[in-house]
């Protein structure tokens, strides 16, 4: 029986692996060649000195990247408190309200980065749909500074990236089974009972797994902060396609694209690390 079972495991062995053969070519032709071939590029000419000097340049270059970390935190942060009670509501409500959340949730997925982000402008703008209401309320005298801040810049990528959040809490939420929430409140269980005991350690895996996301691809967010910012809210990004864009120095900016890509992996390895050992614990 094994003798027979060997070769069918092979096949099927093979049958995957011909399946999968399509997405790893286009992951290598479309990303990891073209990430290689940046690496080579950060070391030609000065080679190693491009790195001391992005390590180096008086810590200007670390502290953008230690801001952007901040705003991705702060990013990660926000997505978590918005998109969890919501996530919760998709996974309790009915129907109806279930596929309208849905419809709302996804409808920015369906529309550009750029024009959710010029939308933000025309609401934070000086003259924006806020500052009108306020002032025309007599509320406020004078205009408020919403954009071209780092409060707009995290709004912005809050909108963004707020689905990418919901998706696996809510993913987390569908596998509980209903009767477990229905015996707790039979056996005399409060609503914050049941959501400590029940809900919470049930989703920590979506959270985590959202988290997870939110926070490294906000790593390497260009277009929202770019615009919302102003140019006086840099992130790491946008370094780097000034130094391509302005410069024209191709070496500098891979070796800066080496240093976020590192920075990046260890901090998801760290994350997924600590997040793992906490679930297993």
């Amino acid at each position: 029986g094994a003798m027979r079972l060997a070769p069918r495991q092979a096949a099927r062995s093979r049958a995957g692996l011909l399946l999968v053969l399509p997405a790893l070519t286009v992951v290598a032709l479309f990303f990891a060649f073209p990430m290689l071939r940046l690496l080579a590029t950060s070391f030609e000419g000065a080679g190693l000195p491009w790195y001391a000097k992005a390590l180096g340049s008086d810590g200007l270059y670390m502290t953008i990247l230690l801001r952007t970390f901040e705003i991705a935190a702060i990013v990660t942060a926000g997505c978590v408190v918005l998109g969890y009670p919501l996530a919760f509501f998709l996974a309790t409500t009915s129907s109806t309200w279930r596929s309208l959340g849905f419809a709302l949730i996804m409808l920015p997925l369906w529309t550009s980065v750029l024009v959710r982000t010029y939308a933000w402008m025309v609401l934070l703008g000086r003259n924006g749909i806020i500052n009108r209401i306020l002032i025309d309320s007599g509320l406020m005298a004078e205009p408020l500074r919403l954009l071209n801040s780092q409060m707009a810049v995290v709004l912005g990528m809050v909108h963004v990236m707020l689905p990418f959040m919901v998706l696996p809490i809510y993913s987390a939420f569908h596998r509980i089974d209903p009767d477990l929430p229905k015996a707790a409140y039979g056996l005399g269980a409060t609503p914050v009972r049941v959501f400590t005991t029940i809900y919470l350690p049930l989703t920590l895996r979506g959270v985590v797994a959202g988290m997870t996301l939110v926070f490294v691809v906000s790593l390497g967010f260009y277009i929202t902060p770019a615009l919302l910012g102003g140019g006086k809210v840099i992130m790491f990004a946008m370094i780097i396609e000034q130094q391509v864009r302005e410069f024209l120095a191709w070496n500098f900016a891979g070796a800066l694209s080496m240093i976020l890509l590192a920075v990046t992996l260890s901090a998801f390895w760290l994350l997924h690390r600590g997040f793992a050992r906490r679930l297993e614990g």
